[in-house]
């Protein structure tokens, strides 16, 4: 809980009752390796805080060697399907945890009643929701604007650990090029 309260100290300051209401609405989860917790057509019933771990938001195909990676969340993050979280319809995606994970989710539900009845709870949603954005906002840029070998650069100096969790045919989906592609660029750098 400690981390979830020091992520959201950087935003704004939480009174002890409206923490009180929010923590006690928070579920602990253990996601196993490679598990799905998300499947395509659920709908998304949680927002989770990652504790520990990295979880992998894809497309899937008959083909697994066809899946689109589009995104990864990390420790220290929030991590929904966001989209049919807000809409509750079913996802359109699939989250899976990649390394043994631990998070903490609050419901649609209880997330309602924390907005509802605490003084912080919108400012905190709207931040998040904020953030979100914003990482989805860069990451579109990026595919817009720079080239496969730019996006794998930056992805690495912003996240190196990446390399050590991320299999290279997820990286590969993620800046948009086949694994062959991948290796070129690998061998080039």
């Amino acid at each position: 809980m400690e981390q979830i309260k020091t992520y959201l100290d950087q935003i704004a300051t939480i009174s002890k009752q409206d923490w009180d209401l929010f923590t006690s609405k928070l579920q602990r989860r253990v996601i196993e390796k490679k598990e799905v917790f998300l499947k395509c057509n659920a709908v998304e019933n949680h927002i989770s805080f990652i504790e520990s771990g990295v979880v992998r938001l894809y497309i899937p195909k008959e083909n697994p060697e066809k899946e689109i990676t589009f995104g990864f969340s990390f420790k220290n993050q929030f991590v929904s399907a966001y989209d049919s979280f807000l809409t509750q319809k079913p996802s359109a995606y699939q989250l899976q945890a990649l390394t043994k994970t631990t998070i903490l989710s609050v419901t649609y539900s209880d997330l309602q009643i924390v907005y509802k009845t605490t003084q912080i709870g919108n400012l905190i949603g709207r931040l998040t929701a904020e953030r979100l954005f914003l990482i989805k906002s860069n990451r579109e840029q990026d595919l817009l604007n720079l080239t496969a070998e730019e996006r794998y650069i930056k992805l690495f100096k912003e996240r190196p650990e990446l390399l050590k969790v991320i299999p290279l045919k997820y990286i590969s989906s993620y800046i948009g090029v086949t694994a062959q592609a991948l290796s070129r660029i690998r061998k080039r750098l």
